[in-house]
Protein backbone atom coordinates (compact mmCIF):
# COMPACT_ATOMS: atom_id res chain seq x y z
CA UNK A 1 0.00 0.00 0.00
CA UNK A 2 1.20 3.08 -1.46
CA UNK A 3 1.80 6.13 1.32
CA UNK A 4 1.21 9.64 0.23
CA UNK A 5 3.71 11.78 2.03
CA UNK A 6 3.55 15.69 1.39
CA UNK A 7 6.21 17.38 0.28
CA UNK A 8 7.55 19.35 2.87
CA UNK A 9 9.79 23.07 1.66
CA UNK A 10 12.63 23.82 3.74
CA UNK A 11 12.44 26.31 6.10
CA UNK A 12 12.76 30.27 5.14
CA UNK A 13 11.27 29.47 1.71
CA UNK A 14 8.30 30.66 0.55
CA UNK A 15 5.60 29.35 -1.30
CA UNK A 16 4.87 30.42 -4.65
CA UNK A 17 1.50 31.40 -4.99
CA UNK A 18 -0.18 30.34 -8.48
CA UNK A 19 -0.79 32.94 -11.16
CA UNK A 20 -3.97 35.00 -10.44
CA UNK A 21 -5.67 35.36 -14.05
CA UNK A 22 -7.86 38.42 -11.68
CA UNK A 23 -4.82 39.97 -10.87
CA UNK A 24 -3.27 39.70 -14.43
CA UNK A 25 -6.35 41.22 -15.26
CA UNK A 26 -5.74 44.27 -12.89
CA UNK A 27 -2.87 44.66 -13.89
CA UNK A 28 -3.44 44.79 -17.53
CA UNK A 29 -6.15 47.33 -16.96
CA UNK A 30 -4.00 49.53 -14.69
CA UNK A 31 -1.51 49.75 -17.93
CA UNK A 32 -3.96 50.73 -20.15
CA UNK A 33 -5.49 53.04 -17.74
CA UNK A 34 -1.75 54.71 -17.43
CA UNK A 35 -1.49 54.78 -21.51
CA UNK A 36 -4.72 56.47 -21.70
CA UNK A 37 -4.02 58.84 -18.98
CA UNK A 38 -0.28 59.62 -20.51
CA UNK A 39 -2.25 59.69 -24.04
CA UNK A 40 -4.83 62.71 -23.04
CA UNK A 41 -1.17 64.50 -22.07
CA UNK A 42 0.06 66.67 -25.66
CA UNK A 43 2.88 67.97 -24.39
CA UNK A 44 3.73 64.52 -22.92
CA UNK A 45 3.26 62.86 -26.53
CA UNK A 46 4.71 65.72 -28.36
CA UNK A 47 7.84 65.17 -26.19
CA UNK A 48 7.36 61.42 -26.64
CA UNK A 49 7.37 62.21 -30.51
CA UNK A 50 10.00 64.31 -30.67
CA UNK A 51 12.32 62.23 -28.84
CA UNK A 52 11.83 59.62 -30.92
CA UNK A 53 12.46 61.71 -34.32
CA UNK A 54 15.83 62.59 -32.48
CA UNK A 55 16.54 59.17 -32.43
CA UNK A 56 15.97 58.85 -35.95
CA UNK A 57 18.04 61.52 -36.36
CA UNK A 58 20.77 60.17 -34.56
CA UNK A 59 20.82 56.27 -35.24
CA UNK A 60 18.96 56.26 -38.56
CA UNK A 61 20.66 58.94 -40.19
CA UNK A 62 23.96 58.53 -40.45
CA UNK A 63 23.13 55.53 -43.21
CA UNK A 64 21.49 57.73 -45.56
CA UNK A 65 23.30 60.77 -45.01
CA UNK A 66 26.62 61.57 -47.65
CA UNK A 67 28.70 62.95 -45.38
CA UNK A 68 30.48 60.95 -42.35
CA UNK A 69 31.22 62.95 -39.72
CA UNK A 70 34.77 62.18 -40.13
CA UNK A 71 34.72 63.32 -43.56
CA UNK A 72 35.85 67.06 -44.60
CA UNK A 73 34.81 68.63 -47.66
CA UNK A 74 37.82 71.04 -49.02
CA UNK A 75 35.71 73.12 -51.14
CA UNK A 76 33.02 74.22 -47.75
CA UNK A 77 34.60 75.60 -44.95
CA UNK A 78 32.21 77.36 -42.75
CA UNK A 79 29.49 76.91 -45.13
CA UNK A 80 25.99 78.36 -44.24
CA UNK A 81 23.56 75.44 -44.37
CA UNK A 82 22.35 74.47 -48.14
CA UNK A 83 21.16 71.21 -49.73
CA UNK A 84 24.57 69.19 -49.79
CA UNK A 85 25.36 70.32 -46.16
CA UNK A 86 21.54 70.70 -44.44
CA UNK A 87 23.25 72.33 -41.40
CA UNK A 88 25.77 74.03 -43.10
CA UNK A 89 30.01 72.77 -42.43
CA UNK A 90 32.71 74.48 -39.95
CA UNK A 91 35.76 75.97 -40.07
CA UNK A 92 37.85 72.99 -41.10
CA UNK A 93 34.91 71.47 -43.69
CA UNK A 94 33.09 69.43 -41.21
CA UNK A 95 29.64 68.38 -42.00
CA UNK A 96 27.86 69.79 -39.25
CA UNK A 97 24.74 68.04 -39.44
CA UNK A 98 27.15 64.89 -39.37
CA UNK A 99 28.87 65.61 -36.24
CA UNK A 100 25.62 66.63 -34.47
CA UNK A 101 24.10 63.61 -35.33
CA UNK A 102 26.89 61.83 -33.70
CA UNK A 103 27.42 63.74 -30.55
CA UNK A 104 23.49 63.12 -30.21
CA UNK A 105 24.37 59.93 -29.90
CA UNK A 106 26.67 60.00 -27.48
CA UNK A 107 24.75 61.90 -25.17
CA UNK A 108 22.43 60.30 -25.80
CA UNK A 109 23.57 56.73 -24.57
CA UNK A 110 25.15 58.61 -21.65
CA UNK A 111 22.18 60.02 -20.68
CA UNK A 112 20.10 56.71 -20.33
CA UNK A 113 22.65 54.57 -18.59
CA UNK A 114 23.90 56.99 -16.76
CA UNK A 115 20.06 57.67 -15.66
CA UNK A 116 19.31 54.16 -15.20
CA UNK A 117 22.46 53.90 -13.28
CA UNK A 118 21.54 56.24 -10.89
CA UNK A 119 18.06 55.30 -10.47
CA UNK A 120 19.25 52.04 -9.55
CA UNK A 121 21.63 52.59 -7.05
CA UNK A 122 18.97 55.09 -5.27
CA UNK A 123 16.53 52.38 -4.87
CA UNK A 124 19.22 49.85 -3.67
CA UNK A 125 20.45 51.99 -1.23
CA UNK A 126 17.79 53.76 0.07
CA UNK A 127 15.39 50.78 0.47
CA UNK A 128 18.38 49.11 2.26
CA UNK A 129 18.65 51.83 4.36
CA UNK A 130 15.49 51.86 5.06
CA UNK A 131 14.51 48.43 5.80
CA UNK A 132 17.65 47.03 7.91
CA UNK A 133 17.69 49.91 10.13
CA UNK A 134 20.43 50.25 12.96
CA UNK A 135 24.04 50.21 11.93
CA UNK A 136 23.66 49.70 8.06
CA UNK A 137 20.84 52.59 7.68
CA UNK A 138 23.64 54.89 9.88
CA UNK A 139 26.00 53.97 7.44
CA UNK A 140 25.03 53.99 4.40
CA UNK A 141 23.53 57.43 5.23
CA UNK A 142 26.71 58.76 6.67
CA UNK A 143 27.94 58.39 2.74
CA UNK A 144 24.97 59.89 1.08
CA UNK A 145 25.88 62.52 3.09
CA UNK A 146 29.64 62.75 2.77
CA UNK A 147 28.75 62.41 -0.89
CA UNK A 148 26.46 65.38 -1.03
CA UNK A 149 28.98 67.80 0.69
CA UNK A 150 31.49 67.05 -2.17
CA UNK A 151 31.68 69.44 -4.98
CA UNK A 152 30.54 66.62 -7.56
CA UNK A 153 31.66 68.87 -10.81
CA UNK A 154 34.80 69.99 -9.71
CA UNK A 155 35.85 66.02 -8.82
CA UNK A 156 35.03 64.87 -12.39
CA UNK A 157 36.74 67.64 -13.75
CA UNK A 158 39.63 66.37 -12.11
CA UNK A 159 39.88 63.29 -12.47
CA UNK A 160 38.34 62.78 -16.33
CA UNK A 161 41.31 63.75 -17.46
CA UNK A 162 43.46 60.82 -16.05
CA UNK A 163 40.65 58.43 -17.96
CA UNK A 164 42.09 60.00 -21.31
CA UNK A 165 42.07 57.47 -23.12
CA UNK A 166 39.38 54.81 -21.88
CA UNK A 167 36.64 53.73 -22.55
CA UNK A 168 33.47 56.35 -21.89
CA UNK A 169 31.73 54.13 -20.14
CA UNK A 170 34.14 55.87 -17.09
CA UNK A 171 32.37 58.63 -17.95
CA UNK A 172 29.28 57.84 -17.36
CA UNK A 173 30.13 55.81 -14.20
CA UNK A 174 31.68 59.03 -12.59
CA UNK A 175 28.39 60.83 -13.52
CA UNK A 176 25.85 58.62 -11.99
CA UNK A 177 28.39 58.65 -8.55
CA UNK A 178 27.56 61.91 -7.62
CA UNK A 179 23.71 61.95 -9.02
CA UNK A 180 22.19 59.49 -7.00
CA UNK A 181 22.10 60.66 -3.25
CA UNK A 182 18.82 62.71 -3.23
CA UNK A 183 16.80 59.97 -4.49
CA UNK A 184 18.31 57.56 -1.98
CA UNK A 185 16.99 60.17 1.09
CA UNK A 186 13.73 59.60 -0.65
CA UNK A 187 13.70 56.20 -1.06
CA UNK A 188 14.76 55.64 2.45
CA UNK A 189 11.71 57.87 4.05
CA UNK A 190 9.64 55.94 2.15
CA UNK A 191 10.86 52.74 2.91
CA UNK A 192 10.72 53.89 6.26
CA UNK A 193 6.86 53.56 5.78
CA UNK A 194 6.48 50.78 3.69
CA UNK A 195 8.35 48.02 5.60
CA UNK A 196 5.25 47.96 8.40
CA UNK A 197 2.50 47.31 5.94
CA UNK A 198 0.63 44.33 6.60
CA UNK A 199 2.12 42.50 3.02
CA UNK A 200 5.95 43.41 4.23
CA UNK A 201 4.55 41.57 7.88
CA UNK A 202 2.82 38.50 6.20
CA UNK A 203 6.13 38.20 3.45
CA UNK A 204 8.61 38.43 6.52
CA UNK A 205 6.50 35.85 8.67
CA UNK A 206 6.78 33.48 5.81
CA UNK A 207 10.55 33.47 5.73
CA UNK A 208 11.07 35.74 2.25
CA UNK A 209 14.68 36.78 2.15
CA UNK A 210 15.25 40.55 2.45
CA UNK A 211 16.40 41.01 -0.80
CA UNK A 212 13.54 39.42 -2.15
CA UNK A 213 11.21 41.68 0.17
CA UNK A 214 13.04 44.81 -0.86
CA UNK A 215 12.84 44.52 -5.22
CA UNK A 216 9.27 42.07 -5.34
CA UNK A 217 7.61 44.05 -2.67
CA UNK A 218 8.75 47.27 -1.47
CA UNK A 219 9.99 48.96 -4.45
CA UNK A 220 7.12 47.97 -6.90
CA UNK A 221 5.12 50.63 -4.51
CA UNK A 222 6.95 53.61 -5.59
CA UNK A 223 7.97 52.62 -9.24
CA UNK A 224 6.06 55.34 -10.19
CA UNK A 225 8.34 58.08 -7.98
CA UNK A 226 11.49 56.15 -9.67
CA UNK A 227 9.94 56.21 -13.02
CA UNK A 228 9.34 60.11 -13.01
CA UNK A 229 13.02 60.22 -11.48
CA UNK A 230 14.66 58.23 -13.73
CA UNK A 231 13.32 60.65 -16.52
CA UNK A 232 14.66 63.17 -14.91
CA UNK A 233 17.95 61.86 -14.31
CA UNK A 234 18.60 61.48 -17.91
CA UNK A 235 17.65 65.35 -18.61
CA UNK A 236 20.30 66.01 -15.87
CA UNK A 237 23.14 63.49 -17.19
CA UNK A 238 22.57 64.99 -20.67
CA UNK A 239 23.23 68.62 -19.52
CA UNK A 240 26.16 67.27 -17.27
CA UNK A 241 27.56 65.38 -20.05
CA UNK A 242 27.50 68.64 -22.33
CA UNK A 243 28.76 71.19 -19.70
CA UNK A 244 31.87 68.83 -18.97
CA UNK A 245 32.56 68.17 -22.88
CA UNK A 246 32.14 71.97 -23.00
CA UNK A 247 34.91 72.44 -20.58
CA UNK A 248 37.12 69.88 -22.54
CA UNK A 249 36.56 67.65 -19.18
CA UNK A 250 33.97 64.62 -21.04
CA UNK A 251 34.29 63.28 -24.23
CA UNK A 252 37.49 63.15 -25.79
CA UNK A 253 38.57 63.99 -29.33
CA UNK A 254 38.62 62.58 -31.87
CA UNK A 255 35.10 61.28 -30.98
CA UNK A 256 32.38 64.59 -29.94
CA UNK A 257 29.20 64.63 -28.41
CA UNK A 258 27.10 67.83 -28.51
CA UNK A 259 28.59 69.50 -25.47
CA UNK A 260 32.33 69.72 -27.84
CA UNK A 261 30.63 70.83 -30.60
CA UNK A 262 29.01 73.51 -28.57
CA UNK A 263 32.23 74.45 -27.42
CA UNK A 264 33.73 74.13 -30.80
CA UNK A 265 31.39 76.70 -32.37
CA UNK A 266 30.29 79.37 -29.89
CA UNK A 267 33.73 81.65 -30.74
CA UNK A 268 32.16 81.86 -34.48
CA UNK A 269 28.83 82.14 -32.86
CA UNK A 270 28.26 85.90 -33.77
CA UNK A 271 29.81 85.72 -37.60
CA UNK A 272 28.65 81.68 -38.15
CA UNK A 273 25.53 81.60 -36.24
CA UNK A 274 24.36 77.55 -37.44
CA UNK A 275 28.00 76.50 -35.86
CA UNK A 276 26.23 76.82 -31.93
CA UNK A 277 22.68 77.74 -32.85
CA UNK A 278 22.00 73.79 -34.77
CA UNK A 279 23.85 71.51 -32.14
CA UNK A 280 22.34 73.77 -29.32
CA UNK A 281 19.08 73.80 -30.76
CA UNK A 282 19.02 69.91 -30.67
CA UNK A 283 20.38 69.64 -26.67
CA UNK A 284 17.31 71.75 -25.80
CA UNK A 285 14.80 69.81 -27.64
CA UNK A 286 16.13 66.41 -26.10
CA UNK A 287 15.73 68.08 -23.00
CA UNK A 288 12.56 69.30 -23.10
CA UNK A 289 11.27 66.44 -24.81
CA UNK A 290 12.63 64.31 -21.78
CA UNK A 291 11.12 67.26 -19.11
CA UNK A 292 7.90 66.68 -20.75
CA UNK A 293 7.34 62.72 -21.11
CA UNK A 294 8.67 63.16 -17.07
CA UNK A 295 5.38 65.24 -16.76
CA UNK A 296 3.03 63.23 -18.50
CA UNK A 297 3.96 60.24 -16.56
CA UNK A 298 3.89 61.90 -13.38
CA UNK A 299 0.25 62.69 -14.36
CA UNK A 300 -0.74 59.07 -15.70
CA UNK A 301 0.78 57.76 -13.08
CA UNK A 302 -0.76 59.67 -9.82
CA UNK A 303 -4.34 60.83 -10.77
CA UNK A 304 -4.56 63.09 -7.73
CA UNK A 305 -1.48 65.19 -9.08
CA UNK A 306 -3.22 68.96 -10.71
CA UNK A 307 -2.29 68.42 -14.17
CA UNK A 308 -4.52 64.97 -14.24
CA UNK A 309 -7.25 66.77 -12.72
CA UNK A 310 -6.62 69.80 -14.93
CA UNK A 311 -7.35 67.40 -18.13
CA UNK A 312 -10.29 65.31 -16.50
CA UNK A 313 -13.41 65.16 -18.59
CA UNK A 314 -15.43 67.59 -17.02
CA UNK A 315 -18.67 66.36 -15.81
CA UNK A 316 -22.00 68.48 -16.99
CA UNK A 317 -23.42 70.58 -13.67
CA UNK A 318 -26.69 71.29 -15.90
CA UNK A 319 -28.01 68.11 -16.00
CA UNK A 320 -29.49 68.52 -12.08
CA UNK A 321 -31.00 71.82 -12.98
CA UNK A 322 -33.51 70.76 -15.37
CA UNK A 323 -35.78 68.83 -13.53
CA UNK A 324 -36.43 71.63 -11.16
CA UNK A 325 -37.08 73.87 -14.33
CA UNK A 326 -39.37 71.52 -15.66
CA UNK A 327 -41.89 70.74 -13.28
CA UNK A 328 -41.72 74.36 -12.87
CA UNK A 329 -42.78 75.15 -16.22
CA UNK A 330 -45.49 72.26 -16.04
CA UNK A 331 -46.88 73.63 -12.85
CA UNK A 332 -47.49 77.02 -14.53
CA UNK A 333 -49.02 75.14 -17.45
CA UNK A 334 -51.48 73.78 -15.49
Amino acid sequence: MAVHTPSVQPPGHAPTPPADPATRRRANGRARLTAVRFARNRLALFGLVMLLLLFLMAYVSPFFYKWDYTELDFTAFQKPPSASHWFGTDQSGSDLFALTARGMQKSLVIGILTGLICTFVAAAVGASAGYFGSWADRSLMWGVDLLLVMPSFLIIAVLSPAFQGATWLLFVVLLAAFSWMITGRVVRSMTLTLKDREFVKAAKYMGVPAPVIIFRHILPSMASMLIIDGTIQVGAAIIGESSLSYFGFGVQAPDVSLGTIIATGTPAAPSFPWLFYFPAGCLVLICLSIAFIGDGLRDALDPNSAGAKARAPRTSKSAPKSAPQSTSTEGRTS
